[in-house]
């Protein structure tokens, strides 16, 4: 056990985890083979609403391989209602939802039956056998119509199609004045400026699809799942299917990315458990490309209605949000909870003196939606740094500089804001000054102006989006305060081995973050050990007893603190058995890079030796026991706020709608970093995911509630080829929520880069009379937004296409 040279916080090392990754050596959950496994296989409805008038399973039943064929009917005593943990007011309307429909199909791809046979093969084939005669019920798609009081219903036992409404306002809550009387002050010696701005629907897309073995075993069960949440996951299940909880084990190998779209409790899950009860024996069920894309969670989908007022000398005044957010069929894990996040970032890092958030979350007939990718916050950045783009047309000043002029400013932090949030700490001078500096806007803004008197029929837009984010999804009292059903704590434990080797085990799940890096630094430079003698053991509840899992960039600022508050109590401990074998005061003891030392003098003795004389015992003080291993439980008292800059430059063709980004700064703040190629590594796959909403992504539906974007043909997720070089860069300040300083950033660049780009595109098009492309921002939808306009020639070509590297899609 000898330190490495320098410290290992802040070092770009390559990931622990990769060797196996990209040797093939992965623990994929659909990589497992137990003896005497079946495979289970699903029937979807191909309707969006129907009546379940009879289930005919005899032919599949008689079917080469098959063992047994089983109906919602078959399992409506024992499947119970798949959990959603956010209730987010009392009187909250939840349907009943099942794993397995039994009566009645709410959305197209619902599980209406099972089949379970020797091979995935024949199991699959037989689907094809089992005859259901479906009665068509009305189709509820348009978040608008369904709110209506002569609309069709979901659940007509609900009698509406609302399930709740969750209202912030900033003058009940002592946290700022009236809204609606800041904008009447407005609309008489101001400027207010009102906007609809729809979020698509989109779909997670994860590289690995969903897949659970079940091993009923002889006294309890073992599951493994591609689950961002084991602990949820083993929690949940127990509570819904009366399983005793420690007769019950939650594996989480290898996860091939979630984005949110893995943290959930699946029809799935729980009839691969049911099914393996019941028939005594392993079964295995791996979902299809399609199936993914068709019953696993979807995410966003809203409309949002925002109203700023402003001063004329452009001091924001006040800001109203009305929300209309789509639950989909069912309300899920944390489904109704996703746009209320969002309520408390809509005001991002402006000095609002006024708010209101007014969110209805309404039921329709198509698949359940619930956390994607930055969970309600992106929702929340796009709509308030589009407004103030329009906000700065309006008052004809530059979208930066209005910026500026509103932002809490470095030397007020921490600052607490009109949502009721306390920002510790955050410099947006210095994030955008760098991120101007690297962008080169003034040069651009002067190509800009020339483009624009020459009549160019590209024309260039500059997009801005300055955001900040409440993210580590903690403290659990705030998180209780909201009515979710979790807290926000993590827990960590820590095994001194007698051979010098450290062992970690962590209550956080990682699917691609890697934490098995991250941890191993952090412990490496608190304890003075090996990078490499460092292992971290994690996403298996029978190892890893207690934790919250990850999602909502909470895993380092919260599970990570964990691992250092562990790592302290081992030192606490050490220094006294150090001090006893030293025969000398505690207090005497200093600890440098993995060793003990007497102050003073040149007496010594190694972690490692002091780790040995622990574990054997023959000599430790009185009262201390044996061993220096330790755990530590972390529930911090503020989220963490990152923040950044992030700035884009589209060329836009007015002929054909096609856009080009030419160039993409970001300059981001996630306070002290642990590993530099990590952050930049979520950085360039959040701006990914980012971009392709605004240029790429929609899940769509037709008339009759049927996904047309089911597979990945239909749906554009994009390549590197499709994307720009990234200009990255960072600014620093730690936060004060946890002793690291760190901040999420999982989450940042998905958040910051959909406004940016979208700002961009209409920035282009401003002065051709265009206000808004509705994302995403296709050739076509470009193209279409400057018809109509009288100034707008005939497009030539171009309107038809598909995903292209110079930017768009059709």
């Amino acid at each position: 056990m000898t330190a490495t040279a320098g410290p290992e916080i802040g070092r770009a090392r390559r990931r622990k985890e990769d060797a196996r990754l990209i040797t093939g050596a992965t623990r994929w959950t659909d990589n497992l083979q137990l003896p005497g496994m079946l495979h289970l296989a699903v029937l979807r409805s191909p309707f969006a609403h129907a009546r379940i008038l009879s289930v005919d399973v005899g032919a599949a039943v008689a079917m080469p391989g098959v063992l047994t064929v089983l109906t919602g009917a078959d399992l409506a005593d024992e499947q119970g209602s798949l959990p959603c943990a956010w209730p987010i007011t009392e009187d909250m309307l939840a349907p009943p939802a099942p794993s397995l429909a039994v009566d009645e199909v709410n959305f197209a791809g619902e599980a209406v039956a099972l089949v379970v046979a020797r091979s995935a093969a024949e199991a699959h084939d037989a689907l094809a056998a089992i005859d259901v005669e479906y009665e068509d019920l009305p189709v509820v798609l348009d978040l608008t119509a369904a709110t209506a009081d002569d609309s069709a219903l979901v659940h007509p036992d609900l009698g509406t199609n609302k399930s709740a409404t969750w209202v912030f306002d900033s003058a009940a809550a002592g946290t700022g004045t009236d809204v609606d009387a800041a904008i009447a002050a407005a609309a008489e010696d101001g400027v207010v400026v009102e906007r609809v701005f729809r979020q698509q629907r989109l779909i997670p897309a994860f590289l690995e699809p969903r897949s659970v073995v079940v091993d009923p075993g002889p006294g309890s069960a073992t599951l493994w799942s591609a689950t961002q949440v084991p602990h949820i996951l083993r929690w949940m299940l127990s509570a819904v299917l009366g399983i005793p909880e420690h007769k019950l084990r939650v594996i989480a190998p290898d996860v091939g990315g979630g984005f949110g779209g893995k943290l959930q409790v699946t029809p799935e899950e729980v009839l691969t458990l049911l099914v393996a009860r019941r028939l005594g024996k392993p079964v295995k069920w791996t979902e299809t490309r399609t199936e993914s894309m068709l019953c696993a969670h979807h995410g966003r989908d809203q409309l949002q209605k925002i109203t700023v007022s402003a001063r004329r000398d452009g001091t924001v005044t006040g800001l109203k949000v009305d929300l209309l957010a789509d639950m989909g069929a069912y309300l899920r894990l944390v489904t109704p909870g996703v746009p209320i996040l969002g309520a408390f970032m809509f005001n991002a890092i402006y000095k609002f003196a006024a708010y209101r958030f007014t969110c209805t979350n309404v039921f329709t007939n198509k698949t359940p939606t619930d956390a994607y990718r930055g969970a309600g916050r992106p929702e929340a950045t796009f709509a308030i740094e589009r407004i103030m783009d329009e906000l700065a047309a309006e008052l004809g000043v530059d979208p930066l500089e209005l910026r500026r002029k509103n932002w809490i400013r470095h030397e007020e932090f921490p600052f607490t804001t009109v949502a009721g949030l306390t920002y510790d700490s955050g410099d947006y001078e210095a994030a955008t000054a760098r991120a101007v500096e690297l962008f080169g806007y003034d040069a651009l803004r002067a190509e800009q102006a020339g483009r624009r008197a020459a009549g160019d029929p590209v024309q260039l837009g500059i997009g801005i989006s300055t955001y900040t984010e409440m993210c580590g999804l903690a403290p659990s009292r705030v998180l209780g305060a909201l009515r979710y059903g979790a807290g926000g704590w993590e827990h960590a434990a820590i095994r001194m081995l007698p051979t010098g080797k450290v062992e970690v085990v962590t209550g956080t799940s990682p699917h691609g973050q890697g934490h098995e890096t991250a941890w191993s630094q952090i412990v490496a430079d608190r304890l003075g050990v090996p990078f490499e003698d460092v292992e971290v053991l994690h996403g298996d509840t029978q190892v890893a007893h207690r934790g919250m899992d990850s999602y909502g960039s909470r895993s380092l600022a919260v599970g990570g603190t964990a691992v250092v508050l562990a790592a302290d109590k081992v030192l606490a401990k050490a220094r006294t058995v150090a001090a006893h074998l030293l025969e000398c005061s505690a207090d005497d003891v200093e600890f440098t890079a993995g060793t003990f030392a007497v102050r003073g003098t040149s007496t010594t003795m190694s972690l490692a030796e002091v780790v040995v004389a622990a574990h054997v015992a023959h000599n430790l003080p009185d009262g201390v026991e044996p061993g220096l291993d330790a755990d530590a439980t972390f529930d911090p008292d503020n989220f963490s706020y990152p923040h950044g800059t992030h700035l884009c430059a589209t060329e836009v063709d007015t002929e054909t709608g096609r856009v080009t980004i030419r160039s993409y700064v970001c300059v981001d703040d996630v306070g002290r970093v642990v590993n530099p190629l990590i952050v930049e590594g979520q950085v360039h796959g959040g701006l990914a995911q980012g971009i392709a909403q605004a240029l790429y992504e929609e899940a769509v539906h037709d008339e009759g509630g049927t996904l047309t974007t089911a597979t990945l043909a239909d749906y554009l997720v994009p390549s590197a080829v499709d994307l720009p070089t990234f200009t990255t860069d960072r600014t620093e300040t730690p936060a004060d929520s946890n002793p690291l300083g760190v901040k999420g950033v999982g989450e940042a660049g998905t958040i910051a880069s959909t406004p940016a780009v979208v700002n961009a595109i209409v920035d282009a098009l401003r002065h051709r009379g265009v206000r808004d492309v509705e994302m995403p921002c296709t050739p076509m939808r470009v193209w279409k937004a400057l018809q109509g306009k009288e100034d707008v020639p005939v497009a030539l070509g171009g309107v038809h296409g598909s995903i292209d590297a110079r930017g768009g899609a059709a």
